[in-house]
């Protein structure tokens, strides 16, 4: 057996060079005395550059929406303190299914071997505890040392690459300048070959399936996008004439101009024709599908209950469950078996709910209806859309031209997530335009990070409705209390506030006419819409969910149901 060919190189060179060979051109993060080292290196050798943020937590958001667009990211933290910073955004890509390498430079190798006391730790000679906080929300975790870092640092990325999840990796700051031998080919990113025995049963299971269906359909969730086989999901809906349907986690993943999309499936709250073309599959191929209250209509789903489900490297079908198969070779062996079908009608889509439709041109103040039909009228090809938890949520409603991107943290739900995946994405795709739909609570929680986005001189649209507090919460409960009151800031002027020189555009609009006036404005460079509205107004869909979430939350006993305690649906 011959061996390998290797090289010398440090080990932050060599870290380097692995993210970069694993398409990574950016790093995201905050400067701390324990990262230096590694920050040093990028700027004396390396081709990634530096994306300095406003604190660990935007970086861990903008990490994940660059890697939404690139397929991995990363980002540079301190020993504990950046690193408990940076956690909820970390599970939060985990929770998303989103690739992210989460570098701490952690405190020297020497106080670990001596037992020396150092900053930025309990004090109390413990040295495990922040490996142990990052193993409950990543899929690998290791602390470097000079006699594993070649090895720990590809298996890192690959794991990331190969599972769609974040990872955490420690390097000691004394270390990063040691040399060592490192292979000397490159990095290659492929998933694991399927068992093929494994393969090709699974493959004749599923045509079987579907060849003896009379109503077979397609449910697919993010890892459509993920493991990137949008393309071969269409390939087999278009050969078969079946409808497809996704997840609101996947919107977009699909073209929603397709023919045979069907629109979103969420229970009860889905669209008739979609939910008789789900629920009534005969044979239901779903598609790394993972339920919970927010995409099932509060747990109303009722899939087949011999639905299959494909995994990225697993399958059941049936009573049988197939391992060590990987999804796009599954997909791409039921395509190639199965021959073009005749006989399948497809299934009208759903057309809008005519209330969003309305003409509202004549009322005096603006409303959400408004507001969210000159938004469909707004959204062209090739966009790239980030929404948060909130009101925004109504942009789950519109069709969305072929093209666009939705990023949105719907299973984590963390808010203020979108603000800072806004640099994310920005950074991943500059050449596309960004359109970022966000409440006034949930900018609140990162807007310091519009300030980074403005030094980079990015241009997006930024739609920030302003209605003074947390509306989806009034929904669940508190509707007139404090706790879901928040200061009202000047937001159409936080540009100029956070950078002077900025050339950036800003409007406030109160009315439809204003609105639509801030919607013409040229988009060569940012865009600030802040759009003022009633605190009690919102989008029928979401106050209806956030009803049915408290019922959930709280149970039959609980303060939503005194009389005003919830917004309801207009």
């Amino acid at each position: 057996m011959s061996r390998r060919e290797t090289q010398r190189m440090t080990i932050g060179d060599f870290l380097l060079r692995r993210l970069e060979e694993a398409g990574i051109s950016h790093l995201f993060g905050v400067p701390g005395d324990y990262n230096l080292e590694l920050l040093q290196q990028l700027e004396d050798h390396s081709s990634l550059e530096w994306v300095g943020n406003c604190g660990e937590l935007n970086a861990s958001y903008a990490a994940d929406g660059y890697a939404r667009l690139k397929g991995m990211g990363a980002l540079l933290v301190t020993n504990a303190v950046g690193a408990l910073s940076a956690i909820n955004g970390v599970a939060g890509s985990y929770a998303e299914h989103v690739p992210v390498v989460c570098i701490c430079g952690s405190i020297p190798l020497r106080s670990i071997d001596r037992g020396l006391g150092m900053h930025h730790t309990m004090a109390d000679g413990t040295r495990d505890r922040f490996l142990g906080a990052f193993a409950q929300v990543t899929a690998a975790q290791a602390r470097l040392t000079p006699s594993n870092a070649s090895i720990e640092i590809d298996r890192l990325i690959l794991t990331a690459w190969r599972e769609k999840l974040p990872v955490y990796l420690e390097l000691p700051s004394d270390i990063a300048y040691l040399d060592i031998e490192v292979p000397a080919e490159s990095l290659v990113l492929e998933q694991p070959s399927s068992d093929s025995e494994r393969l090709e049963s699974c493959i004749n299971a599923i045509v079987g399936h579907l060849s003896a269906a009379s109503s077979p359909a397609i449910l697919v969730d993010l890892d459509v996008d993920r493991f990137g086989v949008a393309g071969e999901v269409m390939e087999l809906a278009g050969k078969l004439q079946i409808p497809v349907a996704v997840s609101s986690t996947a919107k977009a993943v699909i073209d929603e101009t397709f023919p045979h999309y069907v629109g979103v499936y969420n229970g009860n709250a889905s669209a008739p024709s979609t939910l008789d073309a789900i629920q009534g599959s005969d044979c239901l191929l779903c598609i790394g599908y993972r339920p919970i209250e927010l995409t099932t209509g509060d747990f109303t789903a009722a899939l087949p209950a011999d639905a299959i489900h494909l995994r990225g490297h697993s399958a059941d079908v049936g009573d049988s469950n197939y391992q060590a198969v990987a999804i796009a070779e599954v997909l791409r062996g039921v395509i190639a078996a199965l021959p073009y079908a005749t006989g399948h009608a497809q299934v009208a889509r759903q057309p809008m709910d005519a209330a969003a439709r309305a003409h509202l041109d004549n009322e005096v103040e603006l409303t959400q209806a408004e507001y969210w039909q000159a938004i469909q009228s707004y959204i062209r090809p090739g966009d790239v859309l980030l929404v948060d938890n909130g009101t925004s949520y109504a942009l789950f409603g519109l069709q969305l031209p072929p093209g666009c991107t939705f990023v949105g943290s719907v299973n984590w739900g963390s808010i203020g997530y979108s603000v800072a995946a806004l640099l994310g994405t920005l950074t991943a795709a500059p050449e596309r335009r960004h359109l970022l739909f966000v409440g006034d609570g949930s900018f609140q929680l990162t807007a310091q990070e519009l300030s980074t986005i403005l030094r980079h001189d990015h241009k997006p649209v930024i739609f920030l409705i302003n209605n003074g507090g947390y509306t989806i919460e009034r929904g669940y409960l508190g509707k007139t209390e404090s706790y879901n009151d928040i200061v009202t800031w000047a937001y159409a002027a936080l540009p100029k506030v956070l950078r002077p020189d900025t050339t950036a555009r800003s409007f406030v609009a109160e009315t439809p006419a204003a609105l639509h006036n801030a919607l013409a404005a040229p988009n060569d460079r940012l865009i600030f819409v802040e759009s003022i509205m009633d605190r009690f107004d919102s989008p029928a869909a979401v106050t209806s969910s956030s009803n049915r979430g408290a019922e959930l939350d709280y149970g039959p006993r609980g303060p939503h149901h005194q009389e005003g305690a919830q917004l309801r649906p207009a």
